[in-house]
């Protein structure tokens, strides 16, 4: 069954603030092998401006698809997780993540489409850190296979 298109434009309360550590910023650019060194050493983030360590630019993303859940999650929408495939992800920053940072996610759903019996839903998540500053905007498209038979 296709999902509601009321829900466009369906914003979530913030999320709780997510405290961004260098461990967590070492751990996940060893995870994706980029070895910049601005991302696990202080001096070497300094000297290209930053206050500490910065993320690698995908980082973000296991903060803004945790928000992401509130959607998923929201039994008025319907939508079938155990059908879900991740269909897309894109990233525009106002600042690199930095250690130290604390950040919420607000997640609204952008678009919901039916296409060949599939569900598509795009979901903007607007990252801001504790003084209300814009970091970030993740947009996530999460794909409902349809139903085998439907």
């Amino acid at each position: 069954m296709a999902l509601d298109q009321s829900f466009v434009g369906r914003s979530y309360p913030p999320t709780d603030p997510y405290e961004v550590g260098r461990e967590k910023i070492r751990e996940f650019a060893e995870a994706v092998g980029d070895a910049n060194p601005a991302y696990t050493d202080p001096d070497a983030a300094k000297a290209l401006g930053h206050p500490d360590v910065i993320a690698p630019p995908t980082f973000v993303f296991a903060i803004t698809f945790k928000a992401a859940g509130q959607v998923v999650a929201d039994p008025q929408l319907g939508l079938d997780y155990s059908r879900v495939v991740h269909g897309d992800q894109k990233f525009a920053y106002t600042r690199p993540v930095r250690a130290g940072d604390r950040l919420s996610v607000t997640s609204t759903i952008e678009a919901i489409k039916s296409m060949a019996g599939n569900d598509i839903v795009d979901i903007r998540g607007e990252v801001h850190d504790e003084a209300g500053e814009h970091v970030v905007t993740a947009w996530t498209k999460l794909v409902a296979r349809a139903a085998e038979g439907a």
